[in-house]
């Protein structure tokens, strides 16, 4: 492989500069990464045959493109870092902007009303999905009605409806015609935004929940329905908890992509400089709104502020994924592990008891010897049913061995 490296380099390097005059670092690597996948694949066909060649070539292709994928996300999650954590203190999680002015230094103040608001709009985002994902999740996998196929095209449209379409959809039917009215829950407010968000989450977690039932396999529903139980207790009782894993795992994703979510909440939410507990009155502020409104600002403090708040939002986000995946791990492979680790008898060891005596098994009636002449019809010489007729060898006519 190292070989054929620097085959492609010094080729692409000969045709670049000699040949032609090239088109840039950008062409240079590209030619030369193809140029590589080429030679190695030749070298390996010539030594190991085109099979392993094929496997070889598409594992390095692969390989590739984690690589090429992983290091935007690992830039990109380091520059947050080394932003952030400059202004990241202990205040940041227990005081709100309440008196801190937009040139006061950066460790002026906290994010505690953006995350209390996260916290609170998630929370009725998850009491308004979870139940009506779950139900229409069985409602598609589970049932044979004909409104299947409307519900599912529903699903998938609003699979693909932009985060912003839903916040002004609550916007112009919930708060635009009641502006001038004094209603306090029908305002900018955090359940506004929560109901902005469950139009994000709800296909998310649909369709995961959806497709998590598909894995149950149909003889655990056949033997729930066989033993007498309806169709509406063998999912409560049989379906749903073998899927608990999936489904929780599906719930832990949706937040993860709801609590992201910054442009709904700038027409339901509209943020708040300090802390409001009541979701139900008044503006309320997040922590995608605190990053928003504070990385626009003029000020270098109030831009540290706004770094140190996507860390934040950063570190829960890859928190959910990593719990996500937990709960969602292989527990097969580890279980067949433990069961190759458990320790067997040492030698020497007191010999196990013994088994308790089987009982022999019912001797079954031999068959009687019938003499030349005889009536085999009388009751003393009637042979059971299925047995052969064998002769007594101890008898006269009996046979020589």
């Amino acid at each position: 492989m190292l070989g054929c490296a620097l085959s492609a380099l010094a080729l692409t390097w000969l045709v670049f500069t000699r040949l032609t005059e090239g088109s840039g670092w950008f062409g240079f690597m590209v030619v030369a990464y193809f140029s590589f996948l080429l030679l190695y694949g030749l070298v390996t066909a010539d030594r190991l045959g085109t099979l392993v060649a094929a496997d070889r070539v598409v594992t390095v292709a692969v390989t590739t493109g984690a690589v090429v994928l992983l290091t935007p996300l690992v830039w990109l999650v380091g520059y947050v870092v080394v932003k952030g954590v400059a202004a990241l203190r202990p205040g940041f999680f227990l005081e709100d902007q309440g008196g801190v002015q937009a040139t006061a230094a950066a460790t002026e103040g906290g994010g505690l009303h953006a995350i209390v608001g996260s916290l609170e709009q998630v929370a009725l985002t998850l009491i308004m999905t979870v139940p009506l994902a779950v139900a229409t999740a069985v409602f598609l996998n589970e049932t044979r009605s004909w409104f299947r196929r409307p519900v599912r095209i529903f699903v998938d449209a609003m699979s693909g409806l932009p985060s912003i379409v839903a916040g002004l959809f609550i916007y112009a039917v919930f708060i635009l015609p009641y502006a001038q009215q004094d209603i306090g829950i029908l305002d900018f407010n955090g359940f506004m935004a929560a109901l902005a968000l469950t139009m994000i989450m709800l296909p998310t977690v649909t369709r995961t929940v959806e497709v998590v039932l598909r894995l149950v396999p149909g003889g655990l529903r056949e033997a729930s329905l066989a033993l007498g139980s309806s169709r509406a207790r063998s999912v409560w009782s049989v379906v749903l908890p073998t899927a608990r894993t999936g489904v929780t795992t599906a719930v832990v994703l949706g937040i993860a992509r709801a609590v992201g979510e910054t442009a709904p909440l700038l027409f339901t939410a509209f943020g708040y400089d300090l802390l409001n507990t009541n979701p139900f009155r008044t503006q309320q502020e997040s922590l995608p709104l605190f990053v928003y409104r504070n990385i626009q600002a003029a000020s270098e403090p109030a831009r540290a502020r706004g770094f140190t708040g996507a860390l934040v939002l950063l570190t829960l986000v890859l928190t959910l994924f990593g719990a996500a995946r937990f709960i969602g791990r292989d527990r097969t492979g580890r279980q067949a592990r433990r069961r190759r680790r458990l320790p067997l008898p040492e030698t020497g060891a007191a010999p196990s008891p013994p088994s308790p005596a089987v009982a022999p098994p019912p001797r079954l009636p031999t068959a009687v010897a019938v003499r030349p002449g005889a009536d085999r019809s009388s009751a003393g010489d009637r042979e059971p049913p299925g047995a052969a007729t064998t002769a007594d060898p101890t008898s006269e006519e009996a046979p020589g061995p």
